[in-house]
């Protein structure tokens, strides 16, 4: 058998299919993929931590589809695809070849782009069967990239990613179905970003975006983290990041000039955000 995170695949002897697989390029975009061919027949089981999308490339496949206590026996072509949120039990069996592509989504990253589409705290259910050719054309671009050796490089493939996440979260997300006490709000999240923007070139404290949620720095910090995916910290750098990408793209500003202006210390901190999250050095946005 193989793995990819928790989840177990096996031809139907029990060897392991032909993999091909990659974590991504240098960053931070939240999204892995994998392609996988099962001669003969297929199994795979377990759970994961991450949100499973699985994409069928097999022309025609009889499946017996199982997750998070939902069961579904059909049969599908080219383009079929499930979903297995964080933490469901999922399996599948196919009595044929069957040639599947599968993508990982960090939970953390579906929260912040959730947040960032006025979605905050929306759930991604478990999804049985469907079509949607936008999802299946990314992946598959994805896995070409990956196949490649990202030729494109991490800046491709990070949009590329935030393309898929987004589309997970505009067309199968909903809102939760028991809001947890407490929670951010968006209207709260919307004064906090503001406050951010306005500020850049401030020093930010937690304890200011705190009183803009009218919350305690503690008791702010755990449930922002738990709405937004990120700690207000993290989420201050991000906002930041994206202002200075935006600058780095225009070629008008020097990088010590988009430091300051972003509120970053010096280029060296920018350069090391820059190179920790998109997976390139400054220069590589010109």
């Amino acid at each position: 058998m193989s793995k990819f995170g928790q989840v177990r695949w096996a031809r139907k002897d029990g060897e392991p299919p032909i993999i091909s697989q990659a974590d991504g390029p240098r960053g931070e975009s939240g999204v892995r993929v994998l392609r996988a061919l099962f001669d003969g027949g297929a199994h795979f089981s377990g759970a994961t931590e991450q949100h499973l999308v699985f994409v069928q490339m097999s022309p025609h496949l009889r499946l017996d589809c199982r997750i998070a206590g939902r069961r579904l026996r059909h049969e599908t072509g080219q383009g079929a695809l499930a979903i297995s949120p964080a933490g469901a039990d999922c399996s599948a069996d196919a009595d044929d070849t069957a040639d599947m592509l599968l993508i990982a989504v960090k939970p953390s990253q579906l929260a912040l782009a959730a947040a960032e589409d006025s979605a905050l705290e929306a759930e991604l259910p478990e999804r049985l069967s469907g079509y949607d050719q936008m999802l299946q054309h990314t992946a598959q671009s994805l896995v070409a990239e990956s196949a490649q050796g990202y030729p494109n490089g991490p800046l491709f493939w990070s949009e590329a990613a935030s393309r898929f996440i987004g589309r997970l979260v505009s067309s199968y997300t909903s809102a939760p179905g028991n809001p947890a006490r407490g929670r951010l709000g968006q209207r709260a999240l919307q004064r906090i970003r503001d406050y951010v923007l306005s500020n850049l070139a401030e020093p930010i404290e937690v304890a200011d975006l705190a009183a803009l949620a009218g919350r305690s720095s503690f008791h702010f910090s755990r449930v922002f983290a738990r709405s937004v995916g990120m700690t207000p910290y993290r989420y201050v750098v991000h906002l930041r990041l994206q202002a200075a990408a935006r600058h780095m793209r225009e070629g008008r500003m020097g990088l010590a000039e988009i430091a300051a202006d972003t509120g970053f210390s010096d280029q060296s901190h920018l350069s090391r955000w820059v190179r920790r999250v998109y997976g390139v050095p400054p220069s590589e946005f010109a």
